[in-house]
């Protein structure tokens, strides 16, 4: 995408976030032109003024060629709202973050993903539940979401990687700045078995405020969040609430009534914000999940018959909806539903919305029609 740069650049002016770039880009068209704008033409846009003298001291500051070239040397990829490998569960939050600086690779099936957070201050307890209950999660194909914080974050990462599974941590400073800095060794290993994430510019320092809006982005990558230890005033609180608040699921281990570190997870589970859990299949169970590890295990890239390869034919990473694919396929709606439903079993397609489907390959996979 020829206008990423622009993204860039508008994600490092101060005072201009989600709401606000919404908007110059419906009006101008493109960030390019956003970022080229006059003055008088921002305001006309409804920009205040102090936003505009933001841009406009931003637009002399920063190279954005020089910008560019920094974020391909530390081996960074940036996804836009608008390029279609932004997880498509985070983009339909409040406040998506306009742009996502990615470390490793993000992937399909990391759809299928619940956060695990919790206390920094870990007791052996909550690392104990966190560690079963992460590593029982990546066994069964879920990815696990978590901040690379110390305590629970942090056993959430290596229970997923000891099991073999996928995880992606999100950070609350740029994405070469790793916070805590005794994780930086941790966060190279995420790399590897999943993904490290930032919606801050590269070179951004960990900021008390950043991380109560990172963690909005924990929750919105997942289908449901999990709090295994958490005080009243754990920040993995703040995680809980914008799950709720994005209508997602919340579950809470309880704890101890005499241990204050397990406060906040009691009281989410008293007031009926949280759903309690004793056993992974809490969460599988209602979180509709318990098929996919057998959708893993029926993964296949040969379609079985004629229809699946004319579906697969028509199919690409844009949704497409069951009617137009009817109408491109020349077949009965039956036989299209029919078809994905089994396909969607066998991993060679994935729904992205109400009757609307595109293929969910795994990287490097392509699809024979042999």
């Amino acid at each position: 995408m020829d206008d990423i740069r622009y993204w860039v650049g508008f994600n490092q002016v101060y005072g201009i976030g989600p709401v606000r770039l919404g908007k110059l880009l419906q009006y101008f068209g493109s960030a390019e032109v956003a970022w080229r704008a006059s003055a008088l033409d921002l305001a006309r846009a409804g920009l205040e003024r102090k936003p505009i003298e933001s841009l406009l001291a931003t637009r002399e500051r920063i190279n954005l060629d020089a910008e560019m070239h920094r974020i391909a040397e530390a081996e960074v990829e940036v996804l836009t709202l608008q390029d279609d490998r932004y997880p498509a569960r985070l983009r339909h939050i409040d406040a998506a973050p306009p742009v996502l600086y990615v470390k490793g690779s993000l992937l399909p099936a990391d759809e299928w993903a619940v956060a695990v957070v919790g206390t920094r201050h870990a007791k052996s307890y909550g690392r104990e539940v966190t560690r079963y209950l992460a590593g029982e999660l990546a066994r069964n194909h879920i990815t696990v979401v978590s901040g690379l914080a110390l305590g629970i974050d942090a056993e959430a990462h290596r229970a997923a990687m000891a099991a073999g599974g996928r995880t992606i941590a999100v950070l609350g400073s740029g994405i070469d700045v790793i916070y805590p800095y005794e994780h930086a060794a941790l966060a190279r290993e995420v790399t590897r078995a999943g993904a490290v994430l930032s919606e801050y510019p590269l070179g951004t320092k960990p900021d008390r405020r950043n991380f109560p809006q990172r963690n909005r982005i924990i929750s919105g990558l997942a289908l449901g969040t999990l709090v295994t230890q958490a005080g009243e005033g754990s920040g993995a609180l703040f995680t809980a609430g914008f799950a709720l608040e994005q209508g997602r699921e919340v579950f809470a281990v309880p704890g101890s009534i005499l241990d204050r570190g397990c406060g906040g997870t009691n009281r989410l589970i008293q007031q009926g914000e949280a759903k309690l859990v004793r056993k992974p299949e809490d969460i599988l169970e209602e979180l509709n999940l318990t098929m996919v590890s057998h959708q893993a295990e029926m993964r296949t890239v040969v379609p079985a018959n004629s229809t699946e390869a004319l579906l697969l034919q028509h199919l690409s990473d844009e949704p497409l909806h069951v009617d137009e694919l009817r109408q491109a396929c020349q077949l009965p709606v039956a036989q299209v539903s029919g078809a994905l439903a089994l396909m969607e079993l066998k991993g060679l397609v994935r729904q992205t919305g109400s009757m609307f489907y595109a293929l969910a390959h795994e990287d490097g996979v392509e699809y024979r029609l042999d």
